[in-house]
């Protein structure tokens, strides 16, 4: 985990409210890394639904698979999450190693196994010592709080130099509820139904396939528009989880117009998690948003946008805090999608840059440059052909990357 924090980290993190039915503890079990938490437990309360989106590589982990087989139940007791250690592409061992957990952490809790789910993040290729889970659990149990989602979000964090936290209020049926999200990720982003670690959870009453849909839904205008380096992970993994302790009447259609408020506090606050991931993207010194507009799909735009975003030529010129519009040309030109050289605009901000296939008239390249100095940097592309639109984030690449890159397992 690296020391310095993000310049682009928040200047305040919030205080997260308890959430009625859950409870969240840490805890030491050097895993990989030597003093400091690794292992996160949260206990729910009988009753509580689960929804979850995860990864769409082909590799997944081994806790991918766990919690992939157990979504179906809808029902979660304990959520358990380690960090040095992805238990991924470890063979049968990471398999048992999962199952182990589920079996130490369900002795500890009083529940199945079923209601069991399971996260890691981390080294891939290393087998993970499940045994270790065993010296810290009881501890875990008894030392669960409501209120400990500071300390959640740090445990999970790998090169992360910032926790990720969120909180948000709604209303459902005139019944006010909260919910709260950690995530975690810096690098390996590139998000295919998830971000890496992502976990929210709410007291509002609503049924496991109500919130799966809010959940598929949401992550579509959230995580999945956030990249750092155009690496989809092994271990992607987003969770919610609703308590129903809030005294809702229970919700069990993701369409019911009881939600709308609910949806949108839910889907505001996946979308500042998704923010906070790409503001501590490994080295980054610029939040860069790029918004894609006249395409001739949502789709289309949003396949140009990411072909930009995640251009390691545009994130350098962006890093060298360069005006080089043409490497965003050719970006918008690789993406396979349609567009016309000769209707296409380019702004960096509000400062139009290009315009109708070439370099736009009032170009000024001071005006520009200082402009490119600043730590967030929009750029935005208008293709001219239709009404399809798309906004995704992410930073700049910079050396640092490299260098957290180059000595990740050493």
């Amino acid at each position: 985990m690296s020391t310095a924090v993000s310049p682009l980290a928040p200047k305040s993190s919030p205080t997260l409210p308890a959430i009625a039915g859950v409870r969240l503890a840490t805890a030491a079990a050097g895993i990989r890394y030597k003093g400091r938490t690794d292992v996160l437990l949260a206990a729910f309360d009988e009753g509580t639904s689960v929804a979850g989106v995860l990864t769409r590589s082909l590799c997944p982990s081994a806790p991918v698979e766990w919690c992939r087989d157990r979504l179906a139940g809808g029902a979660i007791r304990a959520l358990v999450v380690n960090s040095g250690n992805a238990n991924a592409f470890t063979g049968k061992r990471g398999r048992a190693a999962t199952a182990l957990t589920a079996e130490i952490t369900a002795q500890a809790v009083g529940c199945p196994e079923a209601e069991i789910f399971l996260a890691s993040t981390g080294v891939i290729g290393e087998p993970l010592d499940a045994t270790r889970f065993a010296g810290v659990m009881d501890g875990l149990v008894s030392a669960g709080r409501g209120d400990a989602w500071a300390a959640a979000a740090q445990a999970i964090m790998t090169t992360d130099t910032f926790p990720k936290l969120a909180t948000r209020t709604a209303e459902i049926g005139g019944v006010t509820v909260t919910i709260n999200g950690i995530a975690k990720g810096a690098g390996m982003i590139a998000p295919d139904m998830a971000t890496m670690l992502a976990f929210v959870a709410t007291d509002a009453a609503i049924a496991a396939p109500a919130l799966q849909a809010l959940l598929a839904d949401a992550v579509e205008r959230s995580f999945n528009c956030v990249t750092v380096d155009g690496d989809t992970s092994t271990s992607d993994t987003l969770l919610a989880f609703a308590t129903g302790k809030a005294g809702n009447a229970p919700v069990a259609d993701a369409a019911d117009p009881a939600l709308a408020g609910f949806a949108a506090a839910f889907e505001a606050l996946l979308v500042e998690l998704a923010q906070l991931v790409a503001r501590d993207g490994e080295g980054a010194r610029k939040f860069v948003t790029v918004e894609v507009e006249g395409a001739e799909s949502d789709l289309s735009a949003r396949k140009i946008a990411l072909s930009i975003a995640n251009s390691p030529l545009v994130k350098t010129a962006i890093a060298g805090e360069d005006a080089n519009w043409g490497r965003v040309v050719m970006a918008v030109g690789k993406a396979g999608e349609p567009a016309d050289r000769d209707r296409l605009s380019i702004r960096f901000g509000d400062i139009r840059v290009a315009h109708e296939g070439e370099r736009d008239p009032s170009y000024d390249e001071a005006v520009t440059s200082a402009y490119m100095k600043e730590e967030e940097i929009t750029i935005g592309v208008d293709l001219g052909l239709s009404a399809g639109r798309a906004r995704v984030w992410t930073c700049d690449l910079t050396e640092g990357y490299i260098a957290i890159n180059a000595d990740y397992r050493s």
